[in-house]
């Protein structure tokens, strides 16, 4: 998944969240304007198909900081908002049920 915010002056922040096999804990990286934080593949398996709202990681610094990673899952709105397309978001667990009550 990737997405691109613009700014003036044609400047742009850009963003691409991948999974992987190979990896084992959260990693971001940035790199020619581009933030990628890579995830292990069988936590994103286990999280998309699950209630879990996030994927929480930390990472070390060269200077022995930590930045902290947090991925959660988009929600669809609880109120409608002009604009804002919702098709690859999941369901919002606070949505009333569309089946009527008897």
């Amino acid at each position: 998944m990737s997405a691109r915010t613009g700014f003036p002056g044609g400047r742009e922040f850009q963003y691409v969240i991948e999974s992987s096999p190979a990896i084992v804990n959260p990693g971001a990286f940035f790199s020619e304007n581009i933030i990628t934080v890579r995830l292990p593949e069988t936590t994103v398996l286990a999280w998309a198909n699950s209630e879990q709202v996030s994927i929480e990681g930390e990472q070390v610094l060269d200077d022995g900081e930590k930045l902290t990673i947090l991925v959660e899952k988009d929600f669809t709105c609880l109120a409608p908002r002009e604009g804002e397309g919702e098709s690859d978001m999941y369901a919002h667990p606070n949505a009333k049920s569309s089946e009527k009550e008897d």
